[in-house]
């Protein structure tokens, strides 16, 4: 769904998606959609002269991905609220070198052309609401690093050795 300026000049639009798997991409083979994102909230300008394009909304749905401990696919459910803000992006003419950004246009993002992409806001908001580290659970044990068995499913007697001896003076002091 494309949101365009001249359009956001005569109404506000709101806007109710059920988006399929697959229709957006998330830029990482490892992430995958495993139910529809549905999302909804509305657009709007919020000046004429600057431009400005106002999205609020929310969104829900699961991403599966490898846990980043055990390699076990692991289900990431998303609900999130968000309040967004657009300018268009200046031209390549008008951008200083230096330029001082004040607190509230922080949270302000760039757009180019003649509007908007639902597509990309909710995609960008999916990754910014998965969490840094993507484990299954927080007990994950993850792999052996000597045998490469899931310590979750058994228990190996591996001994794991320090891997850089050289330091080992260092640890003394």
């Amino acid at each position: 769904m494309f949101f365009n300026v001249k359009e956001l000049e005569l109404r506000k639009v709101r806007f109710d998606v059920s988006i399929p798997p697959g229709e957006i991409d998330y830029f990482d083979p490892g992430l995958r959609q495993s139910g529809p994102l549905d999302a909804a909230g509305e657009v709007e300008l919020l000046s004429e002269a600057l431009r400005e394009i106002r999205i609020r909304g929310s969104l829900r749905v699961k991403i599966e991905t490898e846990c980043d401990r055990c390699l076990e696919i692991a289900v990431f459910p998303i609900e999130s609220d968000f309040d967004l803000v657009y300018r268009p992006a200046p031209a390549k003419g008008e951008i200083p070198e230096e330029v001082e950004i004040h607190r509230g246009e922080v949270e302000i993002a760039f757009y180019r052309g003649s509007g908007l992409e639902l597509n990309d806001i909710l995609r960008e908001q999916v990754l910014l609401s998965l969490p840094m580290q993507r484990v299954c659970r927080e007990e994950c044990q993850g792999i052996c690093p000597v045998c490469g068995q899931d310590r979750n499913a058994a228990k190996c007697q591996c001994e794991t050795r320090p891997a850089d001896d050289r330091w080992a003076a260092l640890r003394n002091l």
